[in-house]
């Protein structure tokens, strides 16, 4: 069972008390973006075998949206972290190249 720990209120949630949201540090587009960077935005997903960013919402607890490294074989979570923030703190990614050989972060678009 997947557990992750709510960074607001602290609490170790297992996979029953949230909801996914999907991936994580997506660029939206507002209204001037073009039909390409649109479908880019609605269709193009990563689908990794290895390190995922996830979107999650502690729907019966404090009801926040946090994000949540992961990977997707071992299900092994290496941190969460608030929502607000545009790429991961520097443990989590720490933790990861340690983990992961070769592993580096890359910003999404």
């Amino acid at each position: 069972m997947l557990i992750l720990r709510c960074p607001y209120c602290g609490v170790d949630c297992d996979e029953t008390e949230l909801t996914p949201g999907g991936e994580a540090h997506l660029t939206r587009h507002g209204p001037e973006s073009s039909d390409a960077d649109f479908e880019a935005y609605l269709f193009q997903r990563e689908n990794p075998k290895g390190v995922h960013f996830e979107r999650w919402r502690h729907a019966y607890g404090c009801g926040k949206w946090f994000h949540a490294a992961r990977h997707t074989v071992t299900l092994e979570v290496f941190g969460t972290y608030p929502a607000q923030v545009l790429e991961p703190p520097k443990a989590i990614k720490n933790a990861i190249s340690a983990k992961v050989p070769g592993w580096s972060w890359r910003a999404f678009s």
